[in-house]
């Protein structure tokens, strides 16, 4: 998923493998990160919030949306994405009740969402373009809807290793923290909380991750959640 224009890459059957060349590091797989990222997500949100429709931008080939499922029970969930063969494989693997997946040149034509969570996008759009595509984000939410934007964080070596090793991470351009909270309010959004850190430690250091909680609040882990709600109409 990149900008509104053009896709990065094909999502063909090499991505799942890319992918895990770089996050083998840490000892986990992928969906230890999409657990993490969803369960940080509920835990910033207001007590008792629950949306109704969800945006998942930049869905990729689907892998979040059975964990947004899983948290958000009963809501709606829209997989976007400018790559067909991602959303096809999407749709065969995870479509059915209350789930959809559309090109991205159709999100205008869909009804308003509470939730839009996004990771791992904005480091492959161009710098000029990221305010372009905060705005197509802006307007798929409803009037206090939530951004839920997760970033590789170029300030974790650990992190920079990892994109280093991914071939279609590697020319990418990642956000620092203060950036991309300067971006996201620039776009018309207002800060919910404090940003928050994510995966200090890898796998054979589990047992410093009882740790993590009180480490969230340094911008230093190998990814960052900023969390935001819609000003205006």
């Amino acid at each position: 998923m990149t900008s509104p224009a053009e896709p990065l890459f094909d999502l063909s059957a090499q991505y799942e493998e890319m992918l895990a060349r770089g996050i083998r590091l840490s000892g986990e797989d992928q969906h230890f990160f999409i657990e993490g990222r969803v369960r940080a997500l509920r835990a910033a949100l207001p007590t008792g919030w629950q949306p109704t429709r969800i945006l998942d931008f930049g869905c990729g080939v689907g892998h979040t949306v059975p964990h947004l499922q899983a948290v958000f029970p009963g809501a709606d969930v829209v997989g976007v994405d400018t790559v067909e063969p991602a959303l096809a494989r999407a749709a065969e693997t995870y479509g059915g009740a209350g789930v959809r997946f559309c090109p991205l040149a159709a999100l205008d034509t869909l009804a308003a969402f509470d939730l839009c969570y996004v990771n791992g996008v904005f480091h492959h759009v161009e710098s000029p373009r990221r305010p372009e595509v905060l705005a197509v984000i802006r307007r798929a939410l409803a009037p206090g809807g939530f951004l839920s934007l997760f970033e590789n964080n170029p300030w974790n070596p650990g992190a920079r290793l990892v994109m280093a090793r991914i071939p279609f991470d590697r020319a990418a351009v990642p956000l620092s923290p203060t950036e991309t909270r300067r971006l996201v309010s620039a776009a018309g959004f207002r800060l919910h909380g404090r940003l928050r850190s994510l995966f200090y430690f890898p796998r054979p250091l589990a047992w410093l991750r009882v740790a993590e909680p009180w480490l969230a609040a340094l911008p230093l882990g190998a990814q960052y959640h900023v969390l935001a709600v819609k000003v205006g109409a």
